[in-house]
């Protein structure tokens, strides 16, 4: 069966607001709305043109279920466009724009606004287990002395909350957080604290650059709340860090024998991300000037203990699929979940027992160029809204691909779960 082209047109992100410890400014709703109008408004057909809207998100208020359709109705799509939300985790965003473009690729839609959103700060806080069951008793009695008697068990340990996020962060299969599965993979390839720490200096710097420099001027769009205020960069790229301050930062996931802190992992973070994916048909009936080329994408399984190491897997498959390798490659966009896990798929990409007994490969890949990967900055600086990062990643692949005159490039992300995602994409001559 042949399969359609699929190009991606235009996107646009939001800036990423780092979690000050309550709830931040914005819905999930919100930051989605906020990115996609201006990407929509410059575009020369309707929302109502659409043919889906795809978001991925993990953590969707109760008030936004199915959280797509909102998105799309509050963007003017009208209600004939259908929307629907996905889930995987840390790849949700990633998950949409692979849906939408396998809906293209079959001939099931020609244009499909996709991304992700999340706002990580608004999280939210659940009765335990214990307090749920009285209140319930408390509903079912009936008569003053019924009511009383159940006012009776009532004891204080039941307002003792429980975190969704804390929950949603942590495996219940193996029963590791995700902090503790870098902790693994940092004792499992000798990844020392210096090493992270330094890894970590380097996002906050070449993300610094970035901004400075206008490069990320094309991918976000300022926001602003309803108390006046505006956001134009990262709220959590800390311009005045040094190895000095990182390496005062205690751990967090093993605080006696731990070396992954706050300031060497991705933070807890509200944004999102949108692009618009396309048919060749619909480039043609509305004369779309394009962005890239997604070209295919792989999921992988691993230990969950070790989800770290989900892009190498991705990757490998990927690479397999198409006949290629690292070298190319002109930029690959890795989340940086952890420094730690960043540098174990750079371990683990370099190493012959590892080729041969997990990915299966004769030789080992070797590491990707420290000068392709991540090059202006990722998620240790800019944070990690899990339902948007996927998109993210794919949306600043292009700009930068487009930016340095054309070339392939992948887009990968570890999963809570132990997953693995990689998407290739190409801009460019050829497209």
């Amino acid at each position: 069966m042949a399969m359609n082209r699929v190009f991606i047109i235009d996107g646009a992100r939001t800036p990423f607001l780092r979690a000050r410890g309550a709830p931040g400014p914005f819905s999930a709703a919100d930051l989605a709305v906020a990115c996609a109008r201006p990407l929509l408004a410059r575009q020369p057909f309707a929302p109502a043109d659409l043919d889906e809207v795809i978001v991925g998100c993990v953590i969707p208020a109760p008030d936004e279920a199915n959280i797509a359709r909102i998105i799309a109705l509050r963007l003017g799509c009208g209600k004939h466009v259908p929307a629907f939300t996905v889930q995987r985790n840390c790849a949700s965003g990633l998950q949409a724009l692979a849906s939408a473009a396998e809906r293209i690729a079959l001939g099931q839609s020609q244009l499909v606004l996709a991304g992700g959103t999340e706002v990580m700060s608004r999280a939210p806080v659940q009765w335990n287990a214990a307090m749920s069951r009285w209140l319930g008793n408390m509903i079912k009695a009936r008569g003053i002395g019924a009511r009383l008697q159940t006012l009776a068990r009532f004891r204080p340990a039941f307002l003792k909350p429980v975190y969704s996020l804390l929950l949603g962060l942590t495996d219940p299969l193996v029963n590791l957080s995700m902090g503790q599965t870098a902790e693994v993979l940092a004792h499992r390839f000798s990844i020392g604290r210096e090493a992270m720490d330094a890894y970590a200096l380097e996002s906050h710097r070449r993300l610094a650059a970035a901004y400075d420099a206008g490069h990320m001027t094309a991918e976000v769009e300022p926001l602003y709340d309803a108390q006046g205020q505006h956001y134009r960069e990262d709220t959590g790229l800390r311009r005045d860090t040094d190895l000095n301050q990182l390496s005062k930062l205690p751990p967090v996931f093993d605080r006696d024998y731990g070396l992954v802190t706050s300031g060497n992992s991705s933070q807890i973070t509200d944004g999102a991300a949108m692009l618009l994916l396309a048919s060749e048909e619909a480039v043609a009936r509305y004369r779309l000037k394009v962005a890239g080329e997604w070209l295919g994408h792989e999921w992988a399984g691993v230990d969950p203990s070790q989800m770290g190491l989900g892009p190498v897997h991705a990757c490998a498959r990927l690479y397999r699929r198409f006949n290629l390798t690292h070298r190319d490659m002109q930029q690959m966009e890795l989340n940086e979940a952890f420094a730690a896990q960043v540098l174990a798929c750079q371990a683990a990409w370099d190493s012959a027992d590892y080729a041969r007994t997990e990915l299966k490969l004769d030789s080992a890949p070797g590491r990707v160029d420290p000068a392709r990967l991540n090059p202006e900055g990722g998620a240790v600086a800019l944070g990690h809204p899990v339902g948007a990062s996927g998109a993210r990643l794919v949306l600043h692949l292009l700009r930068a691909l487009q930016r340095k005159g054309g070339g392939q490039g992948v887009a990968t992300l570890c999963i809570g779960g132990g997953q693995g995602g990689a998407m290739l994409l190409k801009t460019g001559n050829g497209i």
